[in-house]
Order: structure tokens, then sequence, then C-alpha cells
């Protein structure tokens, strides 16, 4: 009997593989935070201009979309506990806190970012 083949790549069950695209798509989602607040900055303070939010603001959007559902990935392949799972998800939320998380998760060894670094559920 032929055995049923996994339907899911296996770039996406790769706990370091995942663990290194969160980590590059929470500093874009940062830096993309502080593009829009530039953006507010210039629209709003110095009553200037509207295109740098115009133009940051789907941008945050969309790598806000790419953080979640990459969280999401995360929480699952890498094993985090619901605490876990749900900080990285709050974390997208006030600008900048998701380089915390991810230096926070790669501390302690919730992101093994590196093939020798063990992967600790938690």
């Amino acid at each position: 009997m032929p055995t049923p083949r996994s339907t899911v790549p296996a770039a996406l069950i790769d706990p370091t593989r995942v663990a290194r695209v969160f980590r590059v798509v929470a500093i874009a989602e940062a830096v993309s935070w502080v593009l829009l607040l530039a953006g507010m900055f210039v629209k709003r303070v110095l009553q200037a201009s509207e295109l740098g939010v115009q133009v940051f603001g789907p941008v945050h959007g969309a790598v806000f979309v790419a953080y979640v559902v990459v969280a999401l990935l995360a929480w699952r392949v890498l094993r985090w506990t619901p605490a876990t799972g749900l900080l990285a998800l709050a974390a997208s939320i006030p600008p900048l806190v998701t380089i915390w998380f991810e230096r926070w998760a790669r501390r302690t060894g919730r992101l093994p970012v590196d093939a020798t670094t063990p992967v600790r559920a938690g």
C-alpha cells in the first residue's frame, strides 16, 4: 500500500526556516511602522504632504498581515505555548514591539534562527 504524500511543503515545517522568516517579517513590520509614523508626522504635524501615509499605509498593512500569518505558522511549527503565541500576536500592535519579541524569543530559545539552536517549546 503506498504511503500518502505530505501536501505541506517542507519549508513550511522546518523550524529553522520558519524562525528565519519570522525574524525577517518581524523586523520588516517594525520598519514599516516607523515609515508610516514618519508619514503621519509629515502629514499631521508639518502639514506638508499625504504621500508618506498614502504609500506607507498600505505597505504597513500588508507587512502586518504577513507578520500575523507567519506568527501563527511559527506558533504551530515551533510549538509555542498559548502565552508565547498570543504575545507574538500582541507584539504587532504597538510600534517596534515585534523587534523586542523577536529578540526575546531568540534569547529564550523559542526562535531557533540557526541550525545549532535547539527548538525549545514555549
